[in-house]
């Protein structure tokens, strides 16, 4: 029988949202690293950190009983800054093409665009879903690698199959899970709508 989920609270200050912050944090050093002096190896070192801690803090989150609401706000804003901030990276070292970067950051464009509309009708934005989540280390596994298959040899060549493979599925799993947002915006907007009272007209 599964246990259910742990309430969320105000708290601020917990180990996962450290970590969070800490994420947060090595975007700027991130981008320094792989635009100004192309330390390669080091940015991806803060890659694989940012991907370790994602999943660390949610696992502590759950272990230590220390779900908030700002860890819910937190996290996801982590990831899809990380993703943001290498995209326009690797767009710079003609490492991914562009129309890729496009393609990833329009979803989020057209999944952000809901915000105002539910927060207009008094609710909260939809949990993140699990699908959203698998997209999300799909394309933090992908980028590493393809970083690391620019350039020569047989690992820079296992790198970039693996890189694109790892794109593609996470690019396509993050467009599957903004259907999945949008049709649950739609599906609130609708309920909200029938509830809504109605004017007499005459």
């Amino acid at each position: 029988m599964n246990e259910p989920a742990a309430p969320e609270t105000d708290r601020i200050w917990t180990i996962p949202n450290a970590l969070s912050v800490l994420r947060l944090l090595g975007v700027p050093l991130f981008l320094w690293l792989l635009l100004g002096p192309h330390e390669d190896g080091w940015a991806l070192l803060i890659l694989a950190l940012s991907g370790f801690t994602d999943w660390l803090d949610g696992v502590l989150a759950r272990k230590l009983n220390q779900m908030s609401r700002f860890g819910a706000l937190l996290d996801p804003l982590a990831d899809r800054l990380y993703i943001l901030a290498t995209l326009v990276g690797l767009v710079l070292r003609h490492v991914i093409p562009l129309w890729l970067a496009i393609l990833i950051v329009g979803r989020d464009v057209i999944v952000g665009a809901a915000l105002p509309a539910l927060r207009k009708a008094g609710y909260a934005p939809p949990e993140v879903h699990y699908l959203g989540k698998a997209a999300t280390f799909c394309l933090l596994y992908a980028f590493p690698l393809l970083l690391l298959g620019d350039g020569t040899g047989v690992v820079a060549t296992l790198a970039k199959v693996f890189g694109w493979a790892f794109a593609i599925w996470g690019t396509g799993l993050y467009w599957w899970a903004g259907l999945l947002y949008a049709w649950q915006v739609r599906t609130l907007m609708a309920n909200h709508d029938r509830r809504a009272p109605r004017l007499d007209v005459g």
